[in-house]
């Protein structure tokens, strides 16, 4: 007797920085679910902050955790405590601010996000990252040496050309942050 071979869905973290297009994020879960992955959402505490300030908002925590149907994590658990979310198989980490990435290529896990993607990156998981910063901040010296770093460790840090191109101070641009180039970036959702 045959019997039907059901697949689980992949896991995808969705780890946010406090940038302009993490008040979007329902636009990147929703195709990520509709591609077929298994969404968590990770944020780092201001783009926590950010999302509370948005709960009657559309870009809400509340709408997030239906969506998912996980809690959107921010913090570390209590060592001990049984982890709410499955681990993951990916991870995309947008949008990714200058901060995050200089302390992430210099290993300092001082938040749940920062540790998260540190620790995937020795786990050899696979990491799409979609900057979103202006020309000034990238401009910084510390800025180039944190892409190659992550770069040589396997991330696809979609940077420049196909990605995000910093642009000068002022204004968001959130109608050309690049979801879908980060979203055609990951491995197979199945």
């Amino acid at each position: 007797m045959w019997t039907a071979h059901v697949t689980t869905p992949r896991t995808l973290y969705l780890v946010a920085c406090a940038a302009p297009p993490a008040r979007q994020l329902k636009t990147p879960v929703r195709e990520a679910l509709r591609i077929g992955w298994q969404v968590c959402v990770i944020l780092t505490p201001t783009a926590h902050r950010w999302a509370l300030a948005d709960l009657g908002a559309p870009s809400g925590l509340p709408l997030l955790e239906r969506m998912t149907g996980y809690p959107v994590r921010w913090e570390y658990g209590l060592p001990g405590a049984p982890d709410v979310l499955p681990p993951p198989d990916a991870l995309l980490v947008a949008p990714l601010t200058c901060n995050t990435l200089n302390k992430w290529a210099a290993g300092i896990g001082d938040t749940l996000a920062l540790g998260l993607i540190t620790e995937a990156l020795g786990l050899e998981i696979p990491i799409v990252a979609l900057p979103h910063f202006n020309a000034a901040q990238a401009a910084h010296p510390a800025v180039p040496r944190s892409v190659r770093t992550l770069r040589e460790a396997g991330v696809t840090l979609l940077l420049g050309e196909g990605g995000f191109t910093p642009r000068p101070p002022g204004g968001s641009h959130l109608h050309a942050f690049p979801w879908q180039a980060a979203l055609d970036a990951l491995p197979p959702a199945r």
